[in-house]
């Protein structure tokens, strides 16, 4: 019979690569004899029982796991010191664009003491007032501003707040001149998307079907497009699109300038090929759509928005991995119809564009965004024949994100520019003066370390070229460095050199900082996501291993100075390359991780993840999953690196299993004196915690990494500057 044992002791241990370790005794985990039979395939599961939460045995082994970290962590003595650099090196304040709605901005804002950020106004005549505070609301800090949905006119705005550990998520619709709520909430609208009618009096939104209409169990998204009128009960919205044929579909929604058509993107997946649907709202509560792009046959993705004359502008990767814009009209439903105006540029990957369509610039223009070799360009087109007027210059060679425009027939359009050196900063271009300035009072603060950027390739072992950026100290070095290796792989998603605190704050002590572009990602465009995913994830995996392996052989860092990092799908990158080359890393830090590939789709939003990873239900997907299932490979008796494994203990979207299972897996089989480590945090999410205790898990990713890559915080080899501040 299963009894646990706390036995949180140190042992003497013995040399392991040149270092004296202590060997720990790990909380006792009974292994069952599980197995699986799939399609005639024996699958062993010996810790399935730990995916039960509730579990008694499952809480005493975690809590067992909980002061094995604790006493742990507290031989970390730099932690604190970890934690200083970090905060020195964060920016605060307003790091996106505004929403711009009638004359007035939408800010959201978090200063160095704030837990959340807030939601501000600006008037048009500049003064800024907090329209939300989360903290006012929960003084715990644990409710945070989720999202938000201003009125075309400005005088009504859609709120969403989410509790991090708990599955509800509601929408307020607040009046923007007194704060009061005028309506809601509208509950169960999680992962949500909005779209308003002119007036301001109605919104198309996505909310999951009740719990009492579902099966006992059901965890699909069981979503439906729904409208919603202020004032009315929320149990009387029209559904409006989707039904029990689609249980597992994400929802887009837009609405033409003069309301009179709805647009709805479906697609079964997060980076799954999409349909798009028009209606003509005739009759709001009962559209009729055609669907005018089928997915299934372009195998694209493709992004719909609304022109003055309600023609359709397509972001569209179709016959383009590298993205093109193109033009339809709302009914075609051919894409042989389309008009390009933006062609794709193989060298170059389409990241995002705005319309700006104000009736007093001489023509309706278009800007684009593309990463050139992971520098962002933005270029400005004639809107009616898409040829480029001139290129906006940038603060320097760093990346452009979020695009937005003053809506609607607006003349100006925002971003943010950041860099290895400059945390992200608003910008605003006029077009009707050609002026790119910051945008005042939206300035970020902070000590910035002096940073080399570097981009290199590398050959996969299949070779091909791989980028890897490259983040070190400026001072010349010559030798190896200790070095925090950083990847992702997955749903397309390019990783770019942004400014990353955890990074600064690594670089600035004297280390160095890497991110290896591995297939599965975005950073070739579509071409290179598909190259890694499905049946081809394993070349994401060797990609990495072979960023690592190419970072020893050049000299720039060694096994005992090199620790890999990885977040949600990039935690299932870090430690399926471990558990394939362990010999290569001095520790490993999964955050959130995927590491059961074979159940993921049990956990969290995994089923609708099948067309990234493939799913156990089919017999050959089955045998992808296996081959680097991390869970799965794990070998008896090899020396694996040190593990810290991250994560909530309500995780909606992976599930909390994965390092679980991983955890009890690792410390049965490695025959390592290094530690393996589990982190669990009860009061978060997958994502978006409160600030300090963001800050306090990245303090103990440093000062794990610091204590395996030989790194020390406390002397930092780099000189700080302070950043600008504007008055805000």
């Amino acid at each position: 019979m299963y009894r646990p044992q706390y036995l949180e002791l140190w042992q003497v241990g013995r040399c392991i690569r040149g270092a004296f370790m202590a060997r720990l005794f790990y909380p006792a985990a009974w292994r069952s004899d599980a197995v699986e039979d799939l399609f005639e395939f024996p699958v062993p599961d010996p810790y399935r029982w730990l995916e039960d939460g509730n579990d008694a045995r499952v809480r005493d082994w975690a809590a067992a796991q909980d002061r094995l970290f604790r006493a742990s962590s507290a031989g970390w003595c730099e932690k604190q010191s970890w934690a200083s650099l970090v905060d020195q090196v964060s920016s605060f304040g307003v790091s996106e664009p505004p929403t711009a709605r009638g004359s007035v901005m939408f800010l959201a804002e978090q200063l160095r003491e704030d837990e959340q950020r807030r939601l501000l106004i600006v008037d048009a005549e500049g003064n800024r007032r907090v329209l939300v505070d989360p903290v006012e609301i929960d003084p715990s800090g644990h409710t945070g501003l989720y999202a938000w949905w201003p009125s075309r006119e400005g005088e009504r705005v859609a709120v969403q707040m989410e509790v991090a550990e708990q599955p509800g998520s509601d929408i307020l619709v607040l009046d923007v001149h007194t704060g009061e709520a005028v309506d809601g909430p509208l509950p169960r609208a999680r992962n949500t998307s909005l779209a308003w009618l002119p007036g301001g009096d109605a919104f198309y939104y996505v909310s999951r079907v009740p719990d009492e209409e579902l099966a006992p169990g059901d965890t699909r998204l069981q979503r439906r497009v729904r409208l919603h009128r202020i004032g009315s009960p929320w149990q009387s919205d029209a559904v409006v699109f989707g039904g029990d044929d689609a249980p597992d579909h994400y929802y887009g929604l837009t609405v033409s300038a003069d309301g009179r058509y709805l647009a709805v993107t479906a697609m079964a997946g997060i980076a799954s090929p999409n349909d798009v649907y028009v209606a003509e709202l005739v009759d709001p509560e009962a559209p009729h759509f055609i669907k005018v792009v089928d997915g299934h046959t372009t195998r694209a993705r493709v992004l719909p928005r609304f022109l003055a004359d309600n023609d359709l502008l397509l972001v569209t990767d179709y016959q383009a991995p590298c993205g093109r814009i193109c033009m339809a009209h709302r009914h075609d439903t051919d894409p042989a119809a389309w008009r390009e105006l933006v062609a794709e540029d193989p060298q170059a990957p389409l990241d995002e564009c705005v319309v700006l369509d104000d009736p007093a610039l001489p023509r309706p223009l278009l800007l684009v965004a593309r990463s050139r070799h992971g520098t962002s360009t933005l270029t400005l087109h004639d809107l009616a024949s898409g040829r480029p007027l001139t290129d906006l210059p940038l603060p320097g060679a760093g990346v452009v994100s979020s695009l937005r425009a003053n809506s609607p027939r607006g003349h100006r359009a925002w971003f943010s520019y950041c860099d290895a050196t400059t945390p992200p900063t608003i910008y605003r271009y006029d077009a009707t003066s050609g002026k790119t300035e910051r945008e005042t009072g939206a300035t970020t603060a902070g000590h910035t370390p002096e940073i080399r950027s570097s981009s290199v390739r590398y050959p996969a072992g299949d070779g091909t070229e791989i980028t890897l950026f490259l983040f070190t100290p400026a001072e010349e070095q010559q030798g190896p460095r200790p070095t925090l290796l950083y990847g992702y792989g997955s749903f397309g998603m390019p990783m770019r050199p942004w400014f990353f605190p955890a990074a600064a704050a690594w670089v600035s002590a004297g280390g160095t900082y890497a991110v290896a572009c591995v297939r599965g990602g975005g950073e070739e465009g579509q071409s290179w996501h598909d190259a890694g995913r499905g049946p081809h994830k394993h070349r994401a995996i060797s990609d990495f291993n072979d960023a690592a392996t190419w970072l020893i052989n050049t000299g720039r860092t060694t096994r005992d100075q090199l620790v890999s990092f990885g977040q949600s799908a990039g935690g299932l990158l870090v430690t399926a390359a471990a558990t394939q080359r362990p010999d290569l890393y001095a520790a490993v830090i999964a955050e959130g991780p995927l590491c059961d590939m074979v159940r993921y789709e049990n956990f969290g939003l995994g089923c609708t993840w099948t067309d990234e990873f493939g799913t156990a239900s089919q017999p050959e997907q089955l045998q992808w999953l296996l081959g680097y299932s991390p869970y799965h490979n794990i070998k008896p008796g090899a020396l694996y690196p040190a593990f810290l494994l991250t994560g909530a203990v309500t995780d909606l979207q992976t599930g909390e299993a994965h390092v679980t299972k991983m955890c009890a897996a690792l410390q049965h089989a490695t025959g390592s004196d290094r530690p393996i480590l589990m982190r669990r945090e009860p009061d978060t999410a997958h994502a978006a915690s409160p600030a300090s205790i963001e800050r306090d898990l990245t303090a103990d990713i440093l000062a794990f990494a610091g204590k395996y890559a030989g790194l020390s915080p406390k002397k930092p080899t780099m000189r700080l500057h302070e950043a600008v501040v504007e008055p805000s």
